[in-house]
């Protein structure tokens, strides 16, 4: 997608050539929603229940939308939300569950391990979140987005000109070598961590590149992963083993960008020897079944999540270090905050673009995605170091989450996102589901 930086601009009144621009196709809307991944989807699903007319609008079609490689932990409250949606019932049978998440520190012999009793045995749970490739979680969206009358797309697309004014925003669009005008009370950035509608619109970021890069691929052990998911702090950052369906783990190998580099670089069966070193012999042999990708990882805050007629959302807004899995969680929970926040605003007759309303959003979802960022960027370097007293506070951690209760329900619960305002509908699938 690419956007004219100097062309996003406010205006009182309409110019008035548009109505002769007799080529031009204007598709009007209540939100326009840039970007067609899991975030721009679920929000688009979400505020269709409400009646609102939304159009989303992505670069690819939607099947190669679906069709990227990625793979998510998905927390608890992510899993209600898309039951509240009601998609769970076409996601959940084509992904995995874990049953225990095991953390270690090194080589060192003291290891926690988290159940589902931990988070209390009233609650009648029996997992403690989910693992999901892209593909089924797409899908089930796009399945129920096409159920939705009030529901539109254009794509493929690129935006080439953003302009709001008093009453409403308007996106210029290329389509197959047409110009669109699609008009909107609200134009929501959900185009991902290079967002260019961000960038036009000049919001600034606070953040920092880190030291390292991830390297993921798929592997087929020989022995079961019994539904756990591992998270190994190493010195030279986190590797992360996730259990898939089929008897299948996702790894997230962290390492310092020059390590990651040459680990890419190896052959097959060097590759495998240096993974394995790190991935331990407890599932038996391993047969690695995809590709290897490489990606930088970094820590990122927009300093503000709106302006006038214009809403960030998932990583358009923020972006954190993959350690905790906490990531597209934290988008999720963008598209159910932006969602119930501008529901309510429609059906009490506000002005969805309105910045009065816009900023109860800001002020509901800035302040906990700095919680977690901020977690995962101190899990990250506490970790990622042998300095002897941090190691001393590392055990000690350690200690606590074993031996005090209270504290390992606390930081479950902060994993799986039971902390913090929950979303209307998340609550109202819970009620439901028990």
């Amino acid at each position: 997608m690419t956007v004219d930086l100097s062309a996003q601009r406010t205006r009182d009144a309409a110019p008035s050539s548009l109505e002769a621009r007799s080529s031009s196709l204007r598709l009007d809307c209540d939100v326009a929603i840039v970007g067609g991944g899991v975030v721009g989807m679920t929000l688009a699903c979400a505020l269709g229940q409400s009646g609102l007319r939304v159009m989303t609008i992505d670069a690819q079609t939607m099947q190669e939308a679906a069709n990227r490689q990625n793979v998510y932990a998905i927390s608890l409250l992510s899993g209600r939300f898309f039951a509240g949606l009601g998609v769970w019932d076409r996601i959940s049978p084509r992904i995995s569950t874990f049953t225990k998440i095991v953390l270690s520190d090194g080589d060192r012999a003291k290891r926690v391990a988290f159940q589902p009793m931990d988070l209390g045995a009233d609650l009648g749970i029996n997992h403690l979140g989910y693992v999901a490739e892209h593909q089924p979680i797409l899908e089930a969206l796009h399945a129920r987005f096409g159920d939705r009358e009030t529901l539109t797309s254009i794509a493929p697309a690129q935006v080439r000109d953003l302009t709001h004014y008093d009453d409403r925003a308007e996106l210029t669009l290329e389509v197959e070598g047409r110009t669109r005008i699609v008009t909107a009370q609200l134009v929501v950035a959900a185009d991902g961590a290079r967002s260019q509608l961000r960038q036009a619109a000049g919001i600034t970021q606070i953040g920092w590149k880190y030291w390292q890069s991830c390297v993921t691929f798929k592997v087929k052990p020989s022995r079961s992963h019994g539904n756990i998911a591992y998270e190994k702090f190493r010195t030279q950052g986190p590797f992360a083993i996730l259990p898939l369906t089929g008897d299948r783990c996702n790894v997230v190998w962290t390492l310092p960008h020059a390590e990651a580099q040459a680990v890419m670089a190896l052959d097959d069966a060097a590759f495998n020897a240096a993974m394995r070193e790190h991935f331990g012999d407890h599932m038996g042999d391993l047969d690695i079944i995809s590709p290897r990708r490489l990606f930088p990882v970094q820590l990122m805050q927009s300093q503000q999540y709106v302006r006038p007629r214009l809403a960030l959302a998932g990583d358009a807004a923020h972006c954190c270090h993959p350690v905790g899995g906490q990531g597209v969680n934290l988008g999720i929970r963008d598209a159910a905050a932006l969602a119930e926040v501008l529901s309510d605003a429609y059906r009490a007759g506000e002005d969805l673009g309105s910045i009065a309303v816009l900023k109860r959003y800001e002020r509901w979802r800035k302040l906990e995605n700095w919680v977690v960022l901020g977690f995962t960027d101190v899990l990250d370097r506490l970790f990622s170091n042998e300095i002897w007293p941090l190691v001393m506070a590392r055990q000690a951690g350690f200690w606590g989450l074993t031996a005090i209760a209270p504290i390992r329900r606390f930081a479950l619960q902060f994993m799986t996102g039971g902390l913090g305002r929950q979303p209307k509908i998340s609550i109202q699938a819970d009620r439901h589901s028990g």
